[in-house]
């Protein structure tokens, strides 16, 4: 079994800024705040969360090939 990543660099789409953070792992962030720019962050169409669409990494369900926000 593979291990679970759970620190993701989400990079803003507005302006670039990258910034490490502990993902969540019983549930999904669905939202995140620019630490930079202020942008409010949602998910694009088809990803269950912020780290799914802007993080280095896939979310820890995503990871581990299960559904996330599943409920």
């Amino acid at each position: 079994m593979s291990t679970v990543i759970l620190e993701s660099t989400i990079t803003c789409p507005h302006c670039g800024h990258a910034e490490k953070e502990i993902m969540p792992t019983d549930a999904c962030q669905f939202f995140y705040d620019c630490k930079a720019c202020g942008a409010l962050l949602k998910p694009k169409q088809g990803d269950c969360c912020v780290f799914c669409s802007y993080g280095s990494v896939k979310c820890p369900p995503i990871q581990q090939h299960k559904s996330c926000c599943a409920g």
